[in-house]
């Protein structure tokens, strides 16, 4: 399998597994069978593009991220008060600070 397919799968089953949700969760809320989401999981198949956004817009990163174009994911903030942006910033500051300690 590709490394882009490989990460791809990967992303995919990791983020649904840290969002708490089964493969048949994720396959209701796209409209779709568990089998076809262990497939993309597996390697054994790839979302099309529409599924590609879908799954962005579900996760809440950009589809840059889940096809391995970026490094870092990203956070959809929209629907978050000023506060709750502000505790999300200090939060990340604080582990870049530790990362930069460390090195």
């Amino acid at each position: 399998m590709a490394k882009e397919l490989f990460l791809l799968a990967e992303k995919i089953k990791t983020i649904r597994e840290q969002l708490g949700m089964t493969q048949a969760e994720l396959a209701r809320k796209l409209g779709l069978t568990r089998s076809s989401i262990n497939g993309w999981e597996m390697g054994l198949s790839v979302p099309s593009t529409q599924y590609i956004v879908e799954l962005a817009k579900l996760f809440r990163v950009s589809t840059d991220y889940l096809l391995g174009m970026k490094q870092g994911a990203v956070l959809n903030i929209d629907d978050l008060s000023e506060k709750e942006v502000s505790v999300l910033l200090d939060v990340a500051n604080c582990f870049r600070a530790r990362h930069t300690n460390d090195e």
